[in-house]
């Protein structure tokens, strides 16, 4: 079922991760989550990827939480653990993805919705659409790591305003919080992903590697020094490679 639940599809360099249950919100049941987790991890090291888009299907939701009635049976506190635990681990597989992963925000991201939405690298959001932590609507709190990540975009005290007052954050606002990247306006979605990701299939996958390692490493809380020697690293291993000297070569012979 989670096969039918989650489309992919290959197109260039780009692959396109779809949440396939529009008329259900595309909720997020153990077995979509695990199946995430199954792609992501499988598409680590296909040759020349340069992103992942995640989206939902239809326009009205990304992604609206949990799946309620998939769920409704984790009622133990050593379940619940499990359960978080392994929803966790899907998003890090998409999280520490060594690629860049933009979400295209097409409709509302809710809840645990909304968490899948800030694992990923980007965000390019439709005008209409929000993103809302309203876990606290179903008295719980964020568990599947989107908490820190909420705080590590807009600070922990416009994380805690968002998460306590189950804030419904509309396109407009989360562009100037930093929780999206760009705009889509109404009928133009398709078009705005495009522009957007087009610079970044116009890079190298070494390059991409690097940028994204570097970036993660940030993440994670790296220390200082082993930043810098990541990116040291990335750095050297870009410069030696064919794909530096051929774009060297073609700025040298327009007189650069």
């Amino acid at each position: 079922m989670a096969d039918d639940d989650v489309r992919i599809e290959r197109a260039g360099r780009m692959l396109r991760v779809t949440l396939n249950r529009a008329d259900k919100h595309n909720p997020l049941s153990r077995a979509v989550l695990a199946r995430l987790r199954e792609i992501f991890t499988a598409a680590r090291d296909e040759p020349d990827l340069a992103c992942v888009v995640l989206r939902g299907a239809g326009d009205r939701y990304f992604a609206a939480g949990g799946d309620l009635r998939d769920l409704s049976n984790v009622r133990t506190g050593a379940d619940a653990r499990t359960m978080a635990t392994e929803a966790r681990a899907a998003l890090d597989a998409i999280r520490e993805f060594p690629l860049p992963v933009v979400a295209f925000v097409n409709g509302d991201a809710l809840g645990g919705g909304a968490e899948l939405a800030l694992a990923c690298d980007l965000r390019v959001m439709r005008e209409g659409a929000h993103i809302g932590y309203i876990q606290g609507r179903l008295a719980i709190t964020s568990g599947w790591g989107g908490g820190p990540d909420l705080a590590a975009l807009v600070g922990p005290a416009r994380a805690l305003r968002m998460t306590a007052r189950c804030e419904l954050v509309a396109a407009t606002t989360a562009l100037k919080w930093g929780l999206a990247d760009a705009l889509a306006p109404d009928g133009t979605g398709e078009a705005a992903l495009k522009d957007f990701i087009a610079p970044i299939l116009g890079q190298s996958a070494a390059v991409l590697r690097g940028f994204k390692a570097i970036a993660l490493a940030a993440r994670r809380g790296v220390p200082y020094e082993d930043r810098r020697r990541i990116e040291q690293e990335h750095f050297v291993a870009t410069w030696t490679h064919a794909d530096h000297w051929a774009a060297a070569e073609r700025l040298l012979a327009r007189g650069r």
